[in-house]
């Protein structure tokens, strides 16, 4: 027999052996039918074994991810300042907002980097002030802004949480937010570790909103012929990109850009990705 159990013995079961196994086994010699058993037993284990780590990382492929939010600053911190701050900058427009957040995009805000991050309100005031007034914005176009120390402002007005459309990437500004760095990050300057991580944290929590892989490619529609795209296009583009993915420009600036792919895989990581 191909199976036998000690009396008042209950043998651990390992795999069950299908009955046309069974059947077969019984025609060999009983040695060689115990080292079928066993090749046969290992077998199915090993199968079971094998689809249990198929599952696991089926369900960790379509499992939700999320991020934690980072700490962000209020908008009134830099809009209800004074010197440079303006009407439009405390009363800002209705807001509007698309359905859901797909993409990241990176920039720069080419200003000084020497600056105290104390600082940093009033060079965010002195950047809203330029875009509603120089360029007749609504409000200022990106939707957050990260200082060299890591602090994360809340731009663009209209709730942290919610898809505001900015106005910071010509062409993608639907189902996208714009994350701003202060500071100029063109060739051979060094991006600080902290503004880089807040960007990560950021993206991280956004995308996370919608299920998105920071390290993914989605598709947007391009809304403006302006971009790299012409109106109506369907773009692949990266989930966490750079301004100059979406637009003819040198933005984020060559040093930030090559920081991006790090970004992505911290951002995932913070989602609790593989």
């Amino acid at each position: 027999m191909c199976v036998s159990r000690a009396p008042h013995r209950r043998r651990k079961r390992r795999g069950r052996i299908p009955g046309a196994a069974l059947a077969l086994l019984g025609a060999l010699p009983g040695l060689a039918a115990a080292g079928a058993l066993a090749l046969c037993a290992n077998g199915v284990e090993h199968t079971v074994a094998a689809r249990s780590r198929q599952a696991a990382v089926a369900r960790a492929a379509t499992a939700p991810h999320s991020a934690a939010r980072p700490h962000i600053v209020p908008r009134s911190a830099w809009a209800d300042g004074t010197g440079e701050a303006n009407t439009v900058a405390r009363t800002p427009p209705p807001p509007r907002y698309d359905d859901k957040v797909l993409a990241v995009f990176v920039h720069h805000t080419d200003s000084p980097n020497s600056y105290d991050c104390a600082e940093s309100p009033r060079i965010i005031r002195y950047l809203a002030a330029g875009q509603t007034g120089t360029r007749d914005w609504d409000d200022i176009g990106y939707n957050f802004l990260v200082d060299r120390c890591g602090v994360i402002y809340e731009g663009r007005a209209g709730g942290t949480g919610r898809p505001v459309t900015g106005a910071h990437t010509q062409g993608f500004n639907h189902r996208t937010t714009g994350v701003a760095a202060l500071g100029t990050f063109t060739a051979g300057v060094t991006v600080p570790k902290a503004m880089t991580d807040a960007i990560a944290a950021l993206a991280a929590w956004k995308l996370g909103l919608a299920g998105v892989d920071p390290r993914a490619t989605v598709r947007l529609v391009s809304s403006n012929g302006l971009s790299r795209y012409a109106s109506g296009t369907t773009a692949a583009l990266p989930a966490l990109a750079g301004h100059d993915e979406g637009y003819m420009t040198s933005c984020p600036g060559a040093a930030l850009s090559a920081r991006l792919p790090e970004i992505r895989e911290l951002a995932a990581r913070l989602q609790g990705r593989p």
